[in-house]
Order: C-alpha cells, then sequence, then structure tokens
C-alpha cells in the first residue's frame, strides 16, 4: 500500500453512503492508475455523528493531510443523470429534487458532498457516482409500469433500478476471473446485504433487475418489504388509517426479516435463534430469492454463473446453500465444502455444474475511484460531465 506521505500527484476520496453504513476510502492517482490508501466503514451511528468529524478521524487515522477529488456514490439518478458526473450546482439540484424518490439515501449524499466542500472549499472536485445508472438502458419489457402511459410520462415513472455499483462490480471481476468467457457470458449477480437486489446480466447489459421506482421492490430485505400486492397497501391504508409517510416508514423500516421476526433485522442472529418466527423469516427471505434467480435464469435462458455479493452473500454460506437448495434440475450444484470458505473471489460450485456459483466480495470504492478518473480525463480533455455546461444528455 502506498505510504500517503509521499505525496502522490492527486488524492480521491470515495464516499459511499448506504442504508446502514458509510465506508470512506482514498486512493492515490498516477495519471490514469489508481492505488488505494485506505478503507473504512464506519456503522449507522455514523450518522448521528457530524460528518466533518467523521472526514477528520478518517484522515487523521490514515496519515491523509489533503484531497483533491471526492467521488460519491449516490443512489438515484433519475432519467437525467444517467452517467457519472462532475458534481456542480444543476447536478446537486437534480440530486437533491430526486431525494423523494429516495428519502433514506439522496439527502444523506447531499449532505456529504457540502460537508466535503465546507472542509476543503469549492477547489476540491467532486463526482457523483449513480447506482441507477448501469440500468439506465433496461429493455422496455423490464422498465415500464403497467399503469396509465400518461402518469408513466407525466412523473418519469419507470423502473429504474439499484445497487448497480454493486452488480457492475461483480460482473466485472467475474469477467476478469473468467476471460475465456467472450463478452461475460450470462450472469445473474446478488447483492445480498441489508438491502438486496438481483440482476439478469447479458454480455455485460443489464436485462432486468429486482428493484424497481424505489428501493423498496423486489426480494425481502433486512427491514424491507420488497414485492407486496398493491391491494395489500391500499387495504392497510383504510384500515389503519395509515398517512403516506407512516406507510414509507412501515415498508422501509419495519418489515423484511424484522417484520416477520418481531426481533431482528440481522442474519447471523436470526439463523442461530430457535424462534419459530425468525426460521419462518430466513426461509422466505431465501424463498423469493431462489424464485427470483429461477425467473432470471428464464430472461436470460440460462446462465454461465450465479454471483453472490454483499454483507448476506459474502459472510453466510448457510444463506447461499438455502437459496440454491433445489436448484440441480437447471444445472446448479454447491460444493459444500468450498462454500464453508469465508475467502473470495471463490468458486463453489461442484466440479460437474453446469452453472458455476461465485462468490465475489463487492469493491464499490474501486469503481468509484476509476469512475472519477474517468470523468476527470473527459474533463481534462474539455468534455465537461455537469449540467451547467449544457451537455446534459436529459434529452
Amino acid at each position: 500500500m502506498p505510504d500517503p506521505s509521499s505525496s502522490p500527484s492527486e488524492i480521491i476520496l470515495t464516499v459511499n453512503t448506504g442504508s446502514s453504513s458509510v465506508r470512506l476510502a482514498a486512493f492515490a492517482r498516477e495519471d490514469n492508475a489508481i492505488s488505494e490508501l485506505a478503507n473504512e466503514r464506519y456503522g449507522v451511528g455514523a450518522r448521528a455523528l457530524s460528518a466533518k468529524d467523521v472526514l477528520a478521524t478518517f484522515m487523521q487515522t490514515h496519515g491523509i493531510a489533503h484531497v483533491d477529488v471526492s467521488a460519491h456514490r449516490v443512489v438515484h439518478g433519475g432519467e437525467i443523470l444517467d452517467t457519472s458526473r462532475l458534481l456542480d450546482r444543476k447536478v446537486e439540484a437534480e440530486i437533491d429534487r430526486l431525494g423523494q424518490l429516495a428519502p433514506l439515501h439522496n439527502p444523506v449524499s447531499l449532505h456529504w458532498i457540502r460537508a466535503i466542500r465546507e472542509v476543503w472549499g469549492g477547489d476540491v472536485r467532486q463526482v457523483a457516482v449513480f447506482d441507477t445508472a448501469f440500468f439506465a438502458d433496461l429493455p422496455p419489457v423490464a422498465k415500464i409500469y403497467p399503469i396509465p402511459h400518461a402518469l408513466s410520462q407525466k412523473y418519469r415513472v419507470r423502473r429504474y433500478g439499484f445497487h448497480g455499483l454493486a452488480h457492475q462490480a461483480m460482473w466485472q471481476k467475474w469477467q476478469s476471473l473468467r476471460p475465456e468467457i467472450a463478452g461475460g457470458g450470462k450472469v445473474v449477480s446478488m447483492q445480498l446485504g441489508s438491502g438486496c437486489s438481483i440482476a439478469a446480466i447479458d454480455n455485460g447489459l443489464p436485462r432486468d433487475t429486482s428493484m424497481g421506482f424505489s428501493p423498496l421492490e423486489g426480494l425481502m430485505m433486512a427491514t424491507r418489504s420488497g414485492d407486496v400486492d398493491p391491494g395489500l397497501i391500499t387495504f392497510l391504508q383504510r384500515q389503519e388509517g395509515l398517512t403516506p409517510a407512516q406507510l414509507d416508514r412501515m415498508l422501509n423500516e419495519q418489515s423484511g426479516l424484522l417484520g416477520i421476526s418481531g426481533a431482528s433485522a440481522d442474519m447471523r442472529a436470526l439463523l442461530e435463534s430457535e424462534d419459530e418466527l425468525a426460521q419462518l423469516a430466513v426461509e422466505i427471505y431465501c424463498y423469493r430469492a431462489r424464485k427470483y434467480l429461477g425467473a432470471y435464469l428464464a430472461v436470460l435462458g440460462g446462465a454461465n454463473a450465479v454471483i453472490f455479493g454483499g454483507g448476506v452473500g459474502e459472510n453466510l454460506p448457510a444463506i447461499r446453500e438455502r437459496i440454491l437448495s433445489g436448484m440441480e434440475w437447471c444445472g446448479i450444484g454447491i460444493d459444500h465444502e468450498q462454500n464453508k470458505r469465508a475467502d473470495g473471489p471463490l468458486c463453489v460450485s461442484t466440479a460437474a455444474a453446469d452453472i458455476e456459483v461465485w462468490v465475489i466480495p463487492v469493491d464499490e470504492a474501486e469503481l468509484l475511484a476509476r469512475e472519477a478518473v474517468a470523468v476527470l480525463q473527459t474533463a481534462e480533455n474539455g468534455i465537461f460531465g455537469g449540467l451547467d455546461d449544457g451537455h446534459s444528455n436529459a434529452g
């Protein structure tokens, strides 16, 4: 690991705010090559602290004196922000506007963007990398909701997809591990953490993904419900007299593993529990993931690999086994001893399996840094990536 005191030409700070943590990483950029200097995760409690205090702790701990560029994971970019951008006032305003679609995420990203501006001033270039961008070109059959088309057009309602950085990072790593498969082949990637999503990827192009208009759709998650009948929502609204804000809170913060078990959103704790509802929560979680996997194998017409990433996907072998249980019919077989190993990237399928199963740690920080370099290269060549310069690709 490079020594930060050696004053590399440029320091890139990456800021990744999730639903339960913030991860900061620093990279040295020499020309267009990057090398990691530091990487630190701060738990959910860090949100109660000043972002400036967290930044100061990170910089002091790792002996980093300055930052030249910051790259931020921003959950929702909508239709306009469909590529990584240099931050300017119009990009920032659009991120703010989209906060109504990702209220747990976009406002937090803006908080960190503004904190960095306060600490290091306006000279620090800031880049926004959007989680929705990877899914910007979903096929219409996977993108459009079957509601009145006029309403879709009026409110820009579509399936946006989320966790794009994670799925992109998993696919890119898979491609590097299996370069002999032309174009990267067909992959079903699962990002299983506090939030959960699954994607069907064909030669690097997403064909479908489980999260849609918001990060609430799709798989069952730690505290999010995932798919539910819309009729259930209106029924509960009438019966309980719930406001839209109360409904949002119930579906985002009080459902999923926590809602069913009534005790915990922690998968490890639920696996160890003998409580009947805890075990039911785990079973429903795995069943729903397996159901989506079967659907996406149908979307792709088969697959070369199934990839697990995220805190649950990478660290809990029992969950991988339960999700893939009974999938031998389609050529998936697990090597149980190999699956128990915690390190990755690692292939955990049997030698005879037709579809490989991989555990691939998700490195979003490196992807953020590389996206920042690409945006900076574009800007250095005189082509700017914000919205103030008139180069928006909003159409």
